[in-house]
């Protein structure tokens, strides 16, 4: 899809450790930044899956990821994570990621990532996609504005939990 069609991006540098000897990123980092952008996608929708997790009110596992090479990245380049939410089933949601050289359409890497979306870790069952969350995504997915989370008092209260370890 061009990148022009997702509604949020976010950059990211290559670092040396996630290069080999040639130079190029070694196929394991780009799990890092599948990482990076479905946090910082969800950042920007004003929350992090981190926070909310922790507060118990909605978490997520990976079932499935397929990442398709197109050319290489290389150390210390700077990359653009193209990222949206492409689908939302009961209890499932799936990101996708693009990613592009900075100021570039040369497109490098394609990322479909799985979650299954309400996990409970010690259970091992899964909880359907939280009302709130389906509204911000499907409004940002369609509009590419963020709706106020005080329109969400359940997923605000989970946002402002404090109970870190650290």
């Amino acid at each position: 899809m061009p990148k022009g069609d997702f509604k949020f991006k976010t950059p990211v540098r290559v670092r040396w450790m996630e290069g080999d000897a040639q130079g190029i990123v070694f196929n394991g980092a780009y799990l890092g930044y599948l990482e990076i952008a479905q946090a910082e996608y969800f950042r920007n929708l004003g929350f992090s899956i981190y926070r909310i997790a922790r507060a118990g009110y909605f978490d997520s596992a990976v079932v499935k990821t397929t990442l398709e090479f197109k050319a290489p990245a290389h150390i210390d380049q700077m990359l653009e994570l193209h990222t949206r939410v492409s689908r939302i089933g009961n209890t499932s949601l799936t990101l996708e990621v693009e990613i592009y050289p900075e100021d570039s359409d040369r497109l490098l890497t394609t990322i479909q990532s799985v979650y299954v979306g309400g996990f409970i870790a010690e259970t091992g069952k899964t909880q359907p996609v939280p009302p709130e969350i389906r509204a911000l995504v499907d409004h940002f997915e369609a509009t590419g504005q963020v709706l106020p989370l005080e329109n969400f008092p359940e997923l605000e209260k989970a946002k402002a939990w404090g109970g870190w370890a650290w």
